[in-house]
């Protein structure tokens, strides 16, 4: 399993949206998120920054990076553009982030 972390940017006041956003999140875009690997998928948010940070598993890099151009994908990012920064095609600003330590 291969871990990622990252970070997203959440504009002012739009913490509690978000958060509705994802405690309905679409049937397909979980079984989309399985499908392609995913995992053990969590959001934090640092309140004082509008930061969201991003923690997932996967088991291959190639399938995973595949996600993004799905469908259901690419209507969840429209979705969700009116409340972060994203880029030109509606992806999120996303920046990966250096694994530092890791205890099991």
């Amino acid at each position: 399993m291969i871990r990622k972390g990252f970070k997203m940017f959440l504009y002012p006041g739009m913490a509690q949206e978000y958060e509705k956003r994802h405690k309905e999140l679409w049937p397909e875009m979980k079984d989309m998120i399985h499908a392609h690997g995913g995992h053990n998928y969590s959001i934090y948010l640092d309140q004082e920054t509008n930061v969201l940070y991003g923690y997932l598993e996967v088991e291959d890099e190639e399938l995973w990076a595949k996600s993004a151009d799905t469908a259901i994908n690419r209507k969840w990012w429209d979705y969700m553009a009116d409340i972060m920064e994203t880029n030109e095609d509606n992806s999120p600003v996303c920046v990966d982030l250096e694994p530092m330590f890791y205890l099991q």
